[in-house]
């Protein structure tokens, strides 16, 4: 079981539902601790529902019931605006600079698992920031989405 803290961000918008049809998962480029500093200064616009550094801590910043605001200009499942259907996990660093560690990966499926079920997930609802803002993001790396994808497919099914 990893570690998890809670550091409240104030770049939200309190939805009256959050849709939850998925995840899209990016990467901070910075590492874990500057990461937090940056999405809590009010100068950044920025947030995810949860950051995962490379020894698996979790950290929270936006409820799953709120929208985070990590994917700006963003299409997918045939939609816009994916901040409001689609929930935001960063790791921690640069996936196209090192590879995400095995707690990072573990810490990804403990952190899905119990939303997995309740939400009716399945791979398909996985997604990263580079597909759904195409030109304008490059995270994750093409190698460590497929990774991470595997991982998802292994644990809880191809379906």
């Amino acid at each position: 079981m990893f570690a998890e803290i809670y550091r409240p961000s104030i770049n939200f918008t309190a939805a009256p539902a959050h849709e939850r049809l998925g995840v899209c998962f990016h990467h901070s480029t910075l590492e874990f601790d500057a990461t937090i500093e940056h999405i809590l200064h009010s100068d950044h616009p920025v947030s995810y529902h949860c950051l995962i550094a490379t020894d698996g801590t979790r950290c929270t910043f936006v409820t799953d019931e709120h929208v985070a605001w990590h994917a700006g200009a963003s299409a997918f499942l045939g939609r816009t605006r994916c901040n409001d259907f689609l929930l935001g996990v960063a790791f921690a660093g640069n996936t196209h600079l090192a590879p995400l560690t095995t707690a990072q990966l573990g810490s990804a499926i403990e952190w899905l698992a119990p939303r997995w079920t309740r939400h009716g997930w399945t791979p398909a609802c996985m997604t990263d920031h580079r597909t759904i803002a195409p030109g304008r993001k490059d995270d994750l790396a093409p190698a460590e989405w497929a990774r991470l994808l595997m991982a998802i497919s292994e644990k809880f099914g191809r379906g």
